[in-house]
């Protein structure tokens, strides 16, 4: 006589008309995910000595991702060890994993394109950059998102995708110390060495512009309304470079007024030419 236990194990099960499953097939899937799982935290552990925590956060995302695909392999190689055939399934399906796939397009763009950005470490935790006109501080790196917080206080919250399909400009991917400028017009007849002189003290004058790279004033151009030039500075806290341009914006006003020193605007002479008829 059989015993019950395999003939249980042995039972079959349709599943529509050309699945079939038994108690026992189910069993097999069941252990060849316990030891997928037990394989793969032996894998983790031993990958997580090596790493700092740093790249410990990057790992995990990344490894979290491939988990799903893993377990998705083992399952369909183990099925189809077992001998039961799915093509019926997929054929059934087949519409509806066309739409799911549509539907969850941008879902899958945005996990590959975090695993992109973690693995090339084109982004890290604490960057300054600019995406699509939007200035943020990353604040965390995930799977789907990355998150960032803007100079007023906002969270940005940015799809992975769009780093793959926008420019992005990392403000500290060469470092914390940035160059940048601030632009002025004056009259024509200002004593330009004056002016040179005077705007470097301003620049100098700023506790967060950099005195050890030396702040330098550039004679842009001759405009057809002002003499241009430019005020460059370097600095380390990139986040408040707004908050510095306006404070040098202020002192060179101050300055100016000061010093009677005028900035133009354009101006346009217009004639009036009164035709009498005689």
């Amino acid at each position: 006589m059989e015993n019950p236990l395999i003939r249980f194990l042995n039972k079959e099960i349709p599943l529509g008309n050309s699945i079939i499953i038994t108690p026992r097939s189910i069993l097999i899937i069941l252990i060849a995910f316990f030891i997928t799982w037990l394989i793969l935290k032996a894998i983790k552990k031993i990958v997580h000595r090596t790493l700092s925590e740093e790249a410990k956060i990057k790992f995990k995302s990344i490894f979290s991702f491939f988990n799903y695909f893993i377990y998705i392999v083992v399952t369909l190689v183990t099925i189809e060890t077992l001998g039961i055939d799915l093509t019926g399934f997929f054929a059934a399906s087949a519409a509806l994993l066309v739409g799911v796939g549509l539907a969850l397009q941008t879902f899958i763009q945005d996990i590959i394109s975090g695993v992109f950005i973690i693995a090339d470490q084109a982004v890290h935790v604490g960057d300054i950059i600019e995406l699509d006109g939007q200035i943020g501080k990353v604040e965390n790196i995930k799977l789907r998102t990355t998150r960032a917080v803007t100079r007023d206080n906002k969270v940005l919250i940015i799809p992975n995708h769009m780093f793959l399909t926008k420019i992005l400009y990392n403000w500290t991917e060469n470092g914390t110390l940035i160059r940048e400028s601030v632009s002025v017009g004056v009259a024509y007849g200002t004593d330009t060495e004056f002016l040179q002189k005077n705007l470097t003290k301003l620049a100098l004058n700023h506790p967060l512009i950099h005195k050890e790279n030396k702040p330098f004033v550039l004679f842009e151009d001759f405009g057809d309304n002002a003499l241009e030039f430019s005020i460059v500075f370097s600095m380390s806290n990139s986040f408040n470079l707004h908050k510095v341009k306006s404070d040098l914006r202020f002192s060179m006003n101050k300055f100016f007024r000061e010093n009677n020193i005028e900035i133009p605007f354009p101006q346009r002479t217009v004639s009036i030419i009164n035709s009498i008829e005689n």
